[in-house]
């Protein structure tokens, strides 16, 4: 870990550690920007990044004019837990990838089971707009993350579809550009959910796996 990461990581903790000594709970206000600087003998510009970071992965809320609230710890749970581990190094980040195409493959095999017409109506809407677009050919990761909500929306299982967006949330905080899947990624997906053909659906994802664009 590099050494502002230590540091970023240290604050984090001092302020969770903060939380947990005022007996703050949810709903309470945080210390203000400059207290908690003080507090923490830490640069108001190194807080506030903590702080923003900490809003980012749903721990805490900002209300203008009132200010920082402790969000419902018990549904970030699993958010902390990941926090912790991203924040280490660059091998953490590619695991944090390929935990999200594992359990993107189990909701494929699951939405290949379930899928409604309803839902695959919704993915052929989704292409349709795309395909009416001046830039019909270029598929960006907000619509990727948006395509496979769709999917892991129609398992109806909610927690797997919590898993599944925090994870991609994450990804999609840490590598905010991606190589771009094509047009035949997303219309054979849909052709392989209509049949019910999880190996065709899984083949696809590994086939066209985001990887990081070239700098």
């Amino acid at each position: 870990m590099t050494t502002q990461g230590k540091v970023y990581q240290n604050i984090l903790q001092k302020i969770k550690a903060i939380i947990y000594n005022d007996g703050l709970q949810t709903g309470d206000k945080l210390p203000s920007e400059r207290e908690l600087s003080d507090r923490l003998n830490a640069g108001r510009s190194s807080i506030r990044e903590a702080l923003r970071s900490m809003e980012m992965l749903g721990l805490i809320e900002t209300r203008r004019g009132e200010g920082t609230f402790i969000a419902n710890a018990r549904d970030h749970r699993l958010v902390e837990v990941i926090a912790s581990f991203i924040l280490k190094d660059t091998k953490s980040k590619e695991d944090l990838l390929e935990t999200r195409k594992l359990i993107e493959k189990d909701i494929l095999r699951v939405a290949c089971e379930r899928i409604s017409d309803e839902y695959i109506d919704r993915l052929r809407t989704m292409m349709e707009h795309k395909d009416n677009s001046s830039d019909r050919d270029i598929f960006s990761t907000e619509f990727d993350t948006a395509f496979f909500r769709v999917i892991v929306s129609s398992t109806h299982n909610h927690l797997l579809m919590r898993l599944w967006a925090e994870l991609a949330d994450y990804h999609q905080t840490i590598w905010h550009q991606l190589t771009f899947r094509p047009t035949d990624y997303y219309e054979g997906m849909i052709h392989a959910l209509v049949s019910r053909n999880q190996e065709a659906a899984i083949n696809l994802l590994d086939k066209y796996e985001m990887k990081k664009t070239e700098e």
